[in-house]
């Protein structure tokens, strides 16, 4: 099978240098972002049957050009990063707690990602954008970054993409402190929801943004959706999708338990690695259980390390064992 042949996603947003815990006080530098984490776990799930970009814009320095190493080393294409000779990359620290949950401090007000519409990818790679992927992932904080005419220019981005047959998946990721306010959070939302076809959302997130009291409350608001997928944390996640082949399933909505993790070390990429594993598991043609049960023994073991990107050969030796199984 050629490159040009394979399935083509599409994650749009922001990568950052991570600052996470380590030994004695001290900080371990890395880089991630949730639709980067997102794109080298679907990398990694899918290996060389599918083809990744990255869009996205960076600076001229030297932790940029360090991404750009990452990602090519992650067999992400970017042909779609901008670089602007003036900006920089944001920056993040991450906290954990005794149990393993963290709470984040970010330094990304002028970071050069928020400008990739409007000054980094020029009118032919926003052209062509719209033209040539099969998939595109984006997240709550991917809008939440883009002021209101780049949020505009990626709508119609999207919509081009979708009339010639091109799929959406969002996940709403809702950060308050990105946001004007809930309402705007809401609005810009909804508005992205109505030309989303697969839903990949944490209900906790539902809860913050929507305050919803149960997993119906959010499932109520996206009957519209074709392919829904509530994250439920540790117990599981709702499936629902009004598309099930013969193959997949008779039901239009299943619960998918995840396996007990009994030492979790650091839950920061739990939600993108699951969505990284089951987009690529549905682009390769898996049933939706399939591929939320893959998804949730990923993200179990993203979980029991530091960091949000995991060394490629845990995943590796994960991969090997569904491989046998």
């Amino acid at each position: 099978m050629t490159t040009r042949s394979l399935p083509r996603l599409a994650c749009i947003g922001e990568c950052m240098v991570e600052l996470s815990p380590a030994d004695r006080g001290l900080y371990k530098q890395a880089f991630a972002g949730d639709t980067l984490n997102t794109a080298i776990y679907a990398a990694r799930s899918a290996g060389p049957a599918l083809n990744i970009s990255y869009i996205t814009a960076l600076g001229t320095d030297h932790f940029s050009d360090c991404m750009i190493d990452l990602f090519q080393s992650e067999r992400l294409c970017c042909d779609w990063v901008a670089k602007l000779s003036d900006k920089l990359p944001g920056l993040y620290a991450i906290e954990l707690d005794e149990t393993g949950e963290r709470s984040f401090s970010y330094w990304r007000s002028d970071s050069a990602a928020k400008q990739m519409f409007s000054r980094g990818l020029s009118d032919e790679q926003k052209e062509s954008l719209a033209e040539v992927f099969d998939l595109y992932y984006l997240s709550g904080i991917t809008l939440a970054i883009l002021n209101d005419e780049d949020r505009s220019t990626l709508k119609e981005i999207l919509i081009k993409a979708r009339r010639r047959g091109a799929r959406v998946a969002y996940d709403s990721n809702y950060r308050p402190r990105l946001w004007s306010s809930k309402a705007q959070a809401q609005s810009v939302t909804r508005e992205f929801l109505a030309i989303t076809d697969i839903a990949l959302v944490t209900f906790d997130d539902e809860q913050m943004l929507f305050d919803d009291e149960s997993v119906s409350d959010t499932l109520s608001r996206m009957t519209h959706i074709n392919e829904v997928v509530v994250k439920q944390g540790g117990e599981g996640c709702t499936v629902v999708c009004s598309v099930f082949g013969k193959q997949e399933s008779s039901q239009n909505s299943v619960f998918v338990p995840t396996t007990p993790v009994s030492h979790v070390v650091d839950t920061t990429s739990a939600g993108d690695s699951f969505n990284g594993a089951y987009l690529a598991r549905r682009v390769l043609g898996h049933s939706p259980e399939e591929a939320a049960l893959f998804a949730h023994r990923l993200a179990g073991t993203v979980i029991q390390y530091k960091g949000a990107i995991i060394p490629e050969a845990i995943t590796s030796q994960l991969l090997e064992v569904e491989a046998v199984c």
